[in-house]
């Protein structure tokens, strides 16, 4: 019995190291993303976080800040190109961001695509309220991702933090 435990412990530890290896290989590096929302009138505000080639081409969403399927065609922009493409975003969803909240959410970016040419766009909106398909745009740099961003729409500011 005890040995039976130590095979399946060293299974466990081997198995573990592959994953963490295979992330590793990926490259990709998980940044805190922090959200201050602007203090408006409304409901909570679903956001998107998505990859944006240098054309301004969807590439992928990285985060969905609101879980209730029925307001994503609301995120005009996202939904239409998401529809084409969609993938399993479970994992990268969350609550919705009510007005003056601040939200920290954990975002995988690939290393490849910093200092690439690649943009991160949080698309928002809320219920009967104005969309903003682009409340916050980022070159995705080192620089940027270094500093605080302004919102034009019902975010105040995005920064971002390695994820340690």
């Amino acid at each position: 019995m005890m040995r039976r435990l130590k095979i399946g412990f060293c299974l466990l530890i081997v198995l573990g190291s592959m994953t963490m290896n295979s992330a590793m290989a990926q490259g990709k590096t998980k940044y805190k993303c922090m959200v201050q929302m602007t203090n408006y009138m409304g409901e909570g505000a679903y956001i998107v976080v998505s990859l944006i080639d240098s054309k301004g081409a969807y590439v992928k969403t990285l985060y969905v800040m609101g879980s209730d399927k029925k307001w994503y065609p609301n995120l005009k922009s996202w939904h239409k190109a998401y529809s084409k493409k969609p993938d399993n975003i479970s994992a990268v969803t969350g609550a919705s961001a009510a007005s003056g909240d601040r939200s920290v959410s954990v975002i995988d970016i690939e290393d490849a695509k910093v200092n690439a040419g690649y943009k991160l766009r949080f698309e928002t909106s809320v219920e009967d309220q104005k969309y903003h398909e682009k409340d916050v745009e980022i070159p995705l740099t080192t620089e940027s991702l270094a500093a605080k961003t302004d919102g034009t729409g019902y975010i105040r500011y995005v920064r971002f933090s390695p994820n340690k």
